[in-house]
């Protein structure tokens, strides 16, 4: 076919990039705020920084309607089941950043309660580091998930961890240190 002869108001293309198109330029996102990233998950939101530029200002608060999870902040054992059946409810394509040092690797908190890295229950495509990250930080997260839809499209079929519903730490607490030689006391008595 002669793409001269073609009058000036036709566009041909694929119906995969078109759909990737909207797609990417549609995210929903489902806030999953639990600490001080939810302030800077709400500050991408509004107006100064304008989160509406990328097409993902619609803030969903049913998994149903959203399509990009967002973990700001740090989860603790009881609530990690709650995010997993939020993640299981959204639909699909669904997409997962983790945003700020707790919800990456557990952060300043190595305690028992703590998950140390909400990517050992759910699949996460995005790592936003900091503590807690800059709105613009966030931002380049989102971008970097509208890339990996525009190139990936939807996500590969058995290419995704499977969740574990098995919620169990994955790691052995250090001791606390102890100084050589000092006794122990309760109460400034000895033990």
């Amino acid at each position: 076919m002669d793409t001269q002869q073609l009058p000036d108001n036709v566009l041909t293309t694929q119906l995969k990039k078109v759909v990737n198109w909207a797609r990417r330029s549609s995210l929903w996102p489902m806030p999953f705020a639990t600490a001080c990233c939810g302030i800077e998950l709400m500050a991408t939101a509004a107006s100064r920084y304008d989160l509406a530029r990328f097409g993902a200002e619609a803030m969903r608060f049913s998994p149903r309607q959203s399509d990009l999870m967002i973990v700001a902040g740090r989860v603790c054992i009881k609530m990690m089941p709650v995010l997993q059946h939020i993640y299981q409810q959204m639909t699909e394509p669904k997409w997962v950043i983790s945003m700020g040092a707790c919800a990456s690797t557990g952060g300043v908190f190595d305690a028992y309660a703590t998950i140390q890295g909400v990517d050992q229950f759910m699949p996460v495509d995005v790592y936003v580091p900091g503590c807690p990250p800059r709105p613009e930080t966030l931002i380049e997260g989102i971008m970097a998930i509208q890339r990996i839809v525009d190139q990936d499209g939807l996500p590969p079929k058995g290419g995704r961890r499977p969740l574990k519903l098995a919620v169990e730490p994955s790691y052995k607490p250090t001791p606390q240190p102890m100084a050589v030689g000092v006794p122990l006391t309760a109460g400034g008595r000895p033990v």
